[in-house]
């Protein structure tokens, strides 16, 4: 039977429905316990309430985020809306607790602004407009953000103090690779910015070890987790000159034979790869067998460094740099650095080699 998954609503339709929620009890005196929004394609959402109150100068609601079937790391987290009545016709955004503040260019809105996105901006403009009440002061904030912000690449992308209020339209369909993907490109726009021009490109955590140790700036270290395809595709589009791909042994071999979506769920090779070319380096038949045979590619490695091979990484190295390039027709040059667990380096192309 096929598994219907359900959708949730982002933090900036909790936010827009707290503001409604405010706005009623401001100007009907109602607390509520639902509202109704329209998100910005027309979707329809009821969200519920959690509690309305008036609090110092302005009446301030919550709102629990759900997220459906997506893995959102908010879900569950309280949403805070503080709504206040100002002078003139404008709605001024405040950031509260855990929700950050900009402090790079790049991003959609400019420095020193909160990290409220254009469309949870739309979206609670759309629902102010109802009201006809004139000038607001909307402050939002999610105490869980100040650490919640923490396992997301805010902190890299210049967002600090807590968490950005996002969302598109306002609804969190469950397509959790896509929204994935897409928070990785403004790492892109960040460092272009910022005068880069030459990107490294980290799936993880020891990429981007090697990368700091090697005297690149953090600003131009850029991590693509498995998507390194979709991430050259990015970077090409921006018109960067370069990426140097930094990485594990077992991720950058995938690059070399020609798989840039690196999850071991959607595609391998890591063995095959590393065993067609120490086979055409030399390696016995027998020993080949061993690498195919290998749990792992740090096995592997140990196989490969006990006949004297270690020059193949070169040969890997380069290959996935032409790899790469192919990928986006040339429009970039690539160069890559191949690394073990441990932070050893284990091979680079020709270019690289001069680093």
């Amino acid at each position: 039977m096929k598994k219907f998954l359900r959708s949730g609503y982002t933090t900036g339709a909790c936010a827009a429905a707290g503001v409604k929620a405010a706005l009623i009890f401001m100007t009907a005196g109602k607390v509520v316990s639902e509202v109704e929004i329209i998100a910005l394609d027309g979707t329809p959402l009821k969200i519920p309430v959690t509690r309305v109150e008036k609090f110092s100068d302005g009446i301030r609601a919550e709102v629990k985020k759900f997220s459906g079937d997506d893995p959102d790391i908010t879900n569950g987290a309280s949403v805070f809306t503080t709504v206040r009545k100002i002078f003139g016709d404008e709605i001024i955004f405040k950031a509260g607790l855990g929700v950050g503040r900009i402090t790079k260019p790049g991003l959609q809105l400019p420095v020193g602004e909160p990290a409220i996105n254009p469309a949870p901006r739309k979206l609670i403009q759309n629902v102010a407009a109802e009201f006809k009440i004139g000038g607001l002061e909307v402050e939002i904030s999610i105490p869980e953000g100040v650490d919640l912000a923490k396992k997301t690449l805010n902190p890299i992308l210049g967002v600090e103090g807590g968490l950005s209020i996002i969302g598109s339209t306002g609804v969190l369909r469950p397509m959790s690779e896509e929204a994935f993907k897409n928070s990785l490109v403004p790492q892109i726009d960040v460092a272009k910015a910022a005068g880069f021009d030459e990107l490294i490109f980290v799936p993880g955590k020891i990429g981007e070890t090697i990368a700091k140790k090697l005297g690149f700036p953090d600003g131009a270290i850029i991590q693509t987790s498995n998507f390194i395809g979709f991430m050259l595709e990015a970077a090409a589009e921006r018109e960067i000159k370069k990426i140097i791909l930094c990485g594990h042994l077992g991720k950058l071999a995938k690059v070399a034979a020609g798989i840039f979506h690196t999850h071991n769920r959607i595609a391998d090779g890591r063995l095959e790869t590393l065993a067609a070319y120490s086979a055409a380096e030399g390696l016995p038949a027998n020993e080949v067998q061993k690498i195919l045979d290998a749990n792992t590619t740090e096995d592997a490695a140990q196989i490969i460094s006990a006949n004297h091979l270690e020059h193949v990484y070169k040969k890997i190295a380069a290959r996935a740099s032409l790899r790469a390039a192919r990928f986006v027709f040339g429009k970039l040059k690539v160069e890559t650095i191949l690394v073990d667990y441990a932070g050893n380096i284990l091979g680079r192309d020709d270019i690289t080699e001069n680093l």
